[in-house]
């Protein structure tokens, strides 16, 4: 079997399985529990666990009610280490955290190869941190899953929707989208900016840009998406480097949000 090892085990999330254990359960631990109802869809931030795991496990803790019910997990992200025309899947059979490995679902990435703008890309994947930072969270709240693992690169928003829709023909599938907010702006205005951005993602707004979310391009595909028109959205986190880890003289923007 083929796996995608993992790449940022070491800096973004710790290295070894129980220290990774105990941090992903810590940030579970402190985040209140949500009961709107089954979760659909989860827009969560990707970066450093320090940073942003304590916004991404408010959204991560609505799936604990839900631990069997969920069986595959539709996780796109934005293209941070090479240039990317379109959407990438992987050809690997599985990917892995120190956690464990996680198979994906290979009859649904062969139904979505086929689809315009999906290419096969492993490079796409082989350093992306946007996607792997979800997964120890995803394996500790989710008891059995496979992954269909996207990295969404320069692609309008109606083909990436076509996919997600495509994706989304069962009761047991979960979709996450991995976004950061804003990027290196002072505290103060990135919390201005960040408050509008969230206003537009809460409108369920598809044209997002890049200096508003770095996973643009998944969020306005998934506000495109048939699907995600029937849903209820809530917030249920935001805030940023500054109120975490960080100086608060350039800071990372975070949101968490549920989509069901």
């Amino acid at each position: 079997m083929s796996t995608r090892k993992a790449a940022v085990a070491g800096y973004f999330y710790q290295a070894q399985a129980a220290d990774l254990q105990h941090q992903v359960n810590q940030f579970l631990a402190q985040s209140p529990r949500v009961s709107q109802g089954k979760p659909l869809v989860l827009i969560v931030p990707h970066a450093g666990y320090v940073y942003s795991g304590s916004t991404a496990a408010r959204a991560y803790r609505c799936l604990q009610s839900y631990q069997d019910e969920i069986r595959r997990v539709v996780l796109l992200g934005p293209a941070h280490r090479v240039y990317l025309e379109g959407m990438a899947i992987p050809s690997v059979d599985a990917f892995s955290t120190p956690l464990g490995e996680g198979k994906l679902d290979l009859d649904a990435i062969e139904r979505v190869s086929k689809m315009p703008a999906v290419v096969v890309s492993d490079e796409a994947h082989l350093e992306e941190h946007s996607l792997e930072v979800q997964l120890p969270f995803l394996q500790t709240v989710l008891k059995q899953f496979s992954l269909v693992p996207i990295v969404v690169g320069n692609c309008d928003a109606k083909i990436v929707a076509d996919v997600i829709d495509e994706l989304w023909d069962a009761d047991d599938t979960l979709i996450v989208i991995s976004t950061d907010l804003s990027h290196f702006h002072s505290y103060d205005e990135a919390r201005q900016i960040d408050a509008s951005t969230c206003n537009r993602i809460l409108d369920k707004s598809n044209d997002l840009s890049g200096e508003q979310a770095c996973g643009a391009r998944a969020v306005n595909g998934l506000m495109s998406s048939e699907h995600s028109r029937l849903l209820d959205i809530e917030l249920l986190s935001v805030c940023n480097s500054g109120d975490t880890a960080g100086s608060r003289d350039r800071v990372v923007g975070y949101g968490a949000f549920l989509l069901h």
